[in-house]
């Protein structure tokens, strides 16, 4: 391994220690910047195999995925709420800090998405959609402006603060669903959807993620595509990732790494039509 690969999880496992000694990792100056300088080193172009790193570094990279996901969770509830107590939610949605990611996220993957779909899909489901169900909103605001999100979340307090951003919109909210549901506990209601959104967030580690991807597999219909949210590189400190093995029962069709600020890599996989 190179002194720069070894300086950045250095400096990642120094951030780490600084989080987790924290009381809380509700949104504060203090919380915000450590995440901030965890992204920012994240996103170096410098190419780390996490298969390869030592067993301490992989504990810490496990605990830290969990971190990052619950102070994630954290300032999506903060913002949720904030937007939400405007009477036009959706027109202070561009507050969120990191709303342009999640623009240049979606276009990224509705272009995916196009060049697979021989048509616009009329109903998707977007598994994990949280109180701030960005990913479907911009979809759907920008992109699929016909079809129906069906967002599934475990929470129904996350789900309120969802329907409660996009309720005053007359025409979005014909559009919008929310189910609050374990998606391990949904079946046969599966197989209506063409198209399966996966957050990044649902699976914290490899077991779970695969539990989650094996439920989908089978229950989807056969032909139907699951776009995932993976990570690349040392962005994979931030976020699981998904291995095309861990696939069974899918037809892998695209693959998308960033090599800009755009944090999650994109793997869309189609369900084998054997079923």
């Amino acid at each position: 391994m190179g002194c720069q690969e070894e300086l950045l999880i250095e400096k990642v496992c120094e951030i780490y220690d600084k989080l987790s000694r924290l009381e809380n990792l509700n949104p504060s100056k203090q919380v915000n910047s450590l995440l901030t300088q965890l992204v920012q080193t994240c996103m170096s172009q410098c190419h780390i195999d996490i298969t390869k790193l030592n067993e301490r570094v992989q504990a810490i990279r496990c605990k830290l995925i969990k971190l990052c996901g619950k102070a994630e969770g954290l300032l999506e509830i903060h913002f949720a709420t904030l937007i939400g107590s405007h009477d036009k939610p959706l027109n202070h949605i561009k507050i969120f800090p990191y709303y342009s990611n999640y623009l240049k996220l979606s276009q990224v993957e509705f272009s995916m998405l196009n060049k697979i779909c021989s048509r616009v899909p009329k109903h998707i489901a977007f598994v994990g959609s949280g109180p701030l169900p960005l990913t479907s909103i911009i979809l759907a605001t920008n992109h699929l402006r016909t079809t129906c999100f069906h967002n599934f979340d475990i929470d129904p307090s996350e789900n309120a603060k969802a329907i409660q951003l996009v309720s005053s919109d007359s025409e979005l909210s014909k559009r919008m669903f929310f189910h609050t549901a374990d998606i391990m506990n949904v079946s046969s209601s599966l197989k209506q959807y063409e198209v399966v959104f996966l957050a990044a967030l649902v699976g914290m580690d490899r077991e779970e993620k695969v539990r989650v991807i094996k439920h989908l597999a089978d229950h989807i219909a056969p032909g139907t595509l699951l776009l995932m949210r993976s990570a690349n590189g040392a962005r994979a400190f931030l976020y699981p990732v998904i291995d095309p093995c861990d696939l069974q029962g899918f037809e892998i069709l695209s693959v998308f790494h960033p090599s800009d600020d755009v944090i999650n890599s994109v793997i869309i996989a189609r369900k084998h039509s054997q079923g």
